[in-house]
């Protein structure tokens, strides 16, 4: 027995000597692989800010979603000019412009490829193209100018048909106008280069108008939408205990697992009608941190919201049902390859079921047509008309609309049931009859029919009010509706801009915000010093404007600072922008609120250097010559504009009322009448003109003058004094005691025409 415990005491002090080795080997790795995973986490946060890698350096692990992006238009959105990415001939063709007579000639010295076409002075000269922009349905080509430029070429290969063409597909002024490939409306550096490479920095230098501007990568690749790669690259050759899966893989930009809201907002970037607050650094944020969407404007957008202008895509999605369904890009498109996930009708139907929408009791068209599938029963023939950009362009509408040919009667508005290739050879009236016995008629107001009428002029204020505050509507919607109603002031109208402050959505906020510049100094403190807090940048910048008019002082100390910070970002952002002749005129409407003539002067100077036809630095250049005494610069401004834009009939009136104040009273009254012909409803405008008659002693003009005033406005008791004093003026004692009595008969207390009454009995 005693021999049986001691081989137990053997084996038990075996058994505890293993386990204490198993669990210092185990207390060992266990500390060996927190140091490694510490060691790696501090390798991984060392670099604060992340730097970019290159495409090719994600290609080993991600493989699939790299051979998917080859090929694609992005890959393909910018190269150098080689044999291999130039699309267009250059084998000594010619190109003979239709719309000036202009003769290009496209050819080769060795490698290089040139252009002899019409130059910045108009005349021919000969450019070296060195870079292409984009293939297919067309490639642009770039050429290098003086002060780091590169400018687009304004012809075109349209690599569809193999052939050159011009863009504008329009005529334009000529060499000097802002859209002539060699000045800015067609410069690469500020319309075209942030969204066709890759990490690109503008360095735009408003004191030279020059550019250094930089790209890591030439096209759009990876990090374009992923941001900087490389601490993704150390995630990844870390050991796989050391990855921290909730840094995002070390990447800054969170692509998977997100929101529809957060994906278009990623997308939106480049794909939406916009302008930029600086260049993209990836952060994470608002929409509005980065940029300021276009709205639904008059212009861009028809009144209903469909395409217009060239807005790309983001303005016209949002406002679908899709988009308010949670539906985002990558569920039709593959987001490296950018090609459709499914083709025709296939892909709609991943989500809407086929025996109810694939089927001639949905769209009531036959399924095929002379043995081919019919155009009819396509899914994007009625909810994706589209609209031809670029000359050869055509793309689609991504609101998703249902087809509204009632609209296309009462606003004029396009459906894609009379679109070309459809039901074009019939009336809107014939289509709109068997749209609407099938689906009937449709009830409510559109908001397109209340835009419409904001354009043409009637009285929408209480349509406007609904529709900006109905949290059912599309975000861009609302806010359209409520950038509108600055056309109608009133108490109501600043309830419903100041509600929008409150709001949610940082586009209403920041649009509230626009709107209320016309409160009195109390109130926009009240108002929108709370604003200056606000978390999203574009609201923030947009209060600080606001309220630079207020006196400094009247800001309290503890906002000054915040005030400040937020005015001089949006200083900032109009700085970045500089190389639009708008942010040069936004930054003098910015000195002129802080009381700075002369830099007010300067800025609208340099907005007419960018662009000699931007009227609106011209006409404020000429408000501030007004203030400053220098009249005769002042009114030669505004003679330019009134040539320029004839139908710009207040100009010509302010023009008018400046002429009459330095007594050049000929000219005055020209201008005044043709103001007081364009805007026959102001009444004033002819009642000028008819003082300015006076000053004239053109006694048959005035007097002409002042009876279509009374006509106009006869309850204006101003105009009939007036009157009442020309006739006695003129000797014609009876008709002076007439427009008296017509005066104390609308207001019965007029001493005045009383005491007149008195001298002449």
């Amino acid at each position: 027995m005693p021999s049986t415990d001691k081989k137990q005491s053997k084996a038990g002090t075996r058994s505890w000597k293993f386990a204490v080795v198993i669990t210092f080997a185990v207390l060992f790795a266990a500390v060996v692989l927190y140091v490694a995973n510490e060691q790696y986490r501090f390798l991984a946060s060392v670099e604060e800010d992340p730097g970019f890698v290159g495409s090719s350096a994600c290609r080993k692990c991600h493989q699939e979603a790299y051979h998917d992006w080859q090929g694609s238009h992005h890959d393909k959105a910018m190269d150098i000019a080689t044999e291999s990415t130039v699309l267009g001939d250059f084998d000594d063709v010619q190109f003979t412009d239709p719309f000036n007579g202009v003769t290009s000639r496209f050819f080769k010295e060795g490698s290089s490829f040139f252009v002899e076409t019409e130059g910045p002075d108009g005349t021919l000269d000969t450019f070296q193209v060195t870079h292409t922009f984009g293939f297919f349905p067309l490639q642009q080509y770039l050429i290098p100018f003086p002060g780091g430029k590169l400018q687009c070429l304004n012809i075109a290969w349209d690599s569809r048909e193999n052939k050159w063409y011009r863009l504008p597909p329009y005529e334009i002024a000529g060499h000097d106008d802002w859209l002539h490939w060699t000045k800015s409306g067609q410069n690469w550096n500020s319309m075209c280069a942030e969204c066709h490479s890759t990490r690109l920095e503008k360095k735009y230098d408003s004191e030279t108008n020059s550019y250094a501007t930089t790209w890591f990568e030439i096209d759009v690749g990876c990090e374009a939408c992923h941001g900087p790669g490389s601490e993704h690259v150390k995630w990844a050759n870390a050991p796989f205990w050391a990855r921290d899966k909730e840094r995002n893989y070390g990447l800054k930009v969170n692509s998977s697992e997100v929101t529809n809201k957060q994906q278009i907002a990623m997308c939106a970037s480049c794909h939406s009608r916009r302008y930029q607050l600086g260049d993209n650094f990836h952060d994470e944020g608002d929409i509005l941190d980065k940029m300021v969407p276009s709205l639904l404007d008059e212009g861009l957008y028809y009144p209903d919201g469909q395409i217009l202008e060239e807005v790309y895509v983001y303005g016209s999605f949002v406002q679908s049902k899709m988009y308010m369904e949670g539906v985002q890009c990558s569920d039709c498109h593959n987001v490296h390859s950018l090609k459709l996930r499914k083709e025709k009708n296939d892909l709609c139907l991943q989500c809407h079921r086929k025996e109810q929408y694939e089927t001639p009791s949905h769209h009531f068209h036959k399924l095929e047509h002379e043995g081919k599938p019919n155009d009819g029963a396509q899914c994007i023939k009625c909810h994706m008309p589209g609209r031809t950009y670029m000359g050869n362009d055509y793309r689609l509408d991504h609101s998703f609309r249902i087809p509204r040919p009632d609209l296309s009667l009462s606003i004029g508005t396009p459906n894609s049931c009379s679109a070309s290739g459809c039901h074009s050879d019939k009336s809107i009236e014939w289509v709109n009859q068997h749209y609407t016995k099938w689906y009937g008629e449709k009830k409510g107001v559109h908001y397109g029919e209340v835009f419409a009428g904001v354009q043409e002029g009637a009285d929408q204020r209480e349509n406007l009010y609904q529709l900006a505050q109905d949290e059912i509507l599309p975000e861009i919607v609302r806010a359209t509706a409520l950038s509108l109603l600055r056309n109608y002031p009133g108490s109501k109208t600043t309830e419903v801009f100041i509600q929008a402050l409150q709001s949610p959505h940082a586009l209403l906020r920041y649009v509230g915000v626009r709107n209320l510049g016309y409160l009195p100094e109390g109130e926009k403190l009240r108002f929108l010093v709370p604003r200056l807090y606000d978390k999203v940048k574009a609201v923030r910048m947009e209060a600080a404007l606001v309220l630079a008019s207020v006196s400094e002082s009247a800001i309290e100390k503890d906002d000054k600072e915040q005030f400040f910070v937020a005015l001089e970002e949006y200083r900032e952002a109009m700085i970045y922008n500089s190389d639009f002749a708008p942010q040069r005129y936004n930054l003098g409407n910015l000195a002129m609120a802080l009381r700075e003539p002369e830099k007010a002067i300067a800025y609208y100077s340099a907005a007419l250097e960018i662009d000699k036809q931007f009227y609106p630095a011209k006409v404020n250049l000429a408000m501030q010559y007004n203030q400053l005494g220098e009249n005769k610069k002042a009114a030669q401004l505004l003679r330019e504009v009134v040539q320029e834009r004839p139908e710009q009939y207040a100009i010509s009136y302010s023009l008018g009322l400046l002429l009459a104040e330095i007594e050049e009273y000929e000219e005055a009254a020209v201008y005044l009448g043709r103001a007081a012909d364009g805007m026959p409803e102001y009444s004033r405008v002819r009642y000028n003109q008819g003082l300015v008659f006076l000053k004239m002693r053109q006694w048959e003009k005035a007097e002409k003058a002042l009876m279509q005033v009374i006509e106009t406005d006869p309850l204006n008791r101003e105009y009939f004094w007036t009157l009442a004093n020309f006739y006695l003026d003129t000797g014609e004692i009876e008709k002076a005691k007439d427009f008296a009595r017509y005066l104390l008969q609308r207001v019965p207390v007029h001493r005045d025409a009383e005491e007149l009454l008195r001298k002449l009995q």
